[in-house]
């Protein structure tokens, strides 16, 4: 019924800025709303209009290739792999993602509705990061069991890849346009060594300074990614 690739743009809240780019026979053209929950962090959302995903080509009746991009004002991520202490709690944020997906897609298509099975890899980028310090000091005191501690951390940044796995649903309400929903899970990190010392202690004693090189820390990519949006064949 409906063949060829598909363009989502992801908006925030009511802020619908582009459509789709060219025609071509039996297109579908659609604007979204995406939404990040990462492990270990703070709920998330794209930055609009700087989020285009679903771009690519059917490879034959059942399968497609996509790719696309979106940029993200992620509000927090986590750090693993940290020798001496975890945290439950983002230790990295608000930062910047830039994630680019490769995709295949298995799709099912009937009269009015469409079943797609997804999965691929991603590689993502970082900027503008910042460290929680509140949270980072938190997991210190929890280690050592201080009462105080205040810690003073460089870090390096580095790309990350990862790999994702999910499904969308759509269902046409008439011929011309639908409903989509879609969701992915991501699974990815990048290297982000942290360097630097902290100074803490209790009421009852001194303070205590240590210097460390948490050199094989990483940045935690991992969450759910939820859109809903609509889908316009043209």
């Amino acid at each position: 019924m409906r063949t060829g690739s598909i363009k989502k743009v992801s908006v925030v809240f009511f802020i619908i800025t582009m459509v789709g780019i060219g025609k071509t026979s039996g297109q579908e053209v659609g604007l979204s709303f995406s939404y990040f929950l990462p492990k270990n962090g703070y709920f998330s959302t794209p930055i609009s209009p700087f989020s285009i995903r679903g771009i690519g080509v059917d490879l034959n009746n059942y399968f497609a290739l996509q790719t696309g991009f979106s940029l993200y004002r992620m509000s927090g991520l986590n750090i693993k792999d940290i020798d001496d202490f975890e945290s439950k709690d983002a230790l990295v944020g608000p930062n910047f993602t830039l994630m680019v997906p490769l995709e295949l897609v298995l799709q099912f298509v009937g009269q009015r509705q469409e079943f797609r099975i997804k999965g691929g890899g991603f590689g993502f980028l970082t900027f503008d990061n910042k460290l929680n310090n509140g949270n980072v000091d938190k997991a210190i005191r929890q280690l050592e069991s201080w009462e105080v501690a205040n810690s003073s951390f460089d870090f390096d940044n580095k790309p990350g890849f990862g790999y994702f796995f999910g499904a969308e649903y759509v269902i046409f309400i008439t011929r011309q346009w639908g409903l989509t929903f879609e969701a992915n899970y991501l699974i990815g990190d990048a290297d982000f060594g942290l360097s630097g010392s902290y100074t803490g202690g209790n009421s009852s004693g001194g303070l205590t300074t240590r210097e460390v090189d948490y050199s094989d820390a990483k940045l935690d990519l991992t969450g759910l990614e939820l859109s809903i949006g609509i889908i316009i064949t043209q």
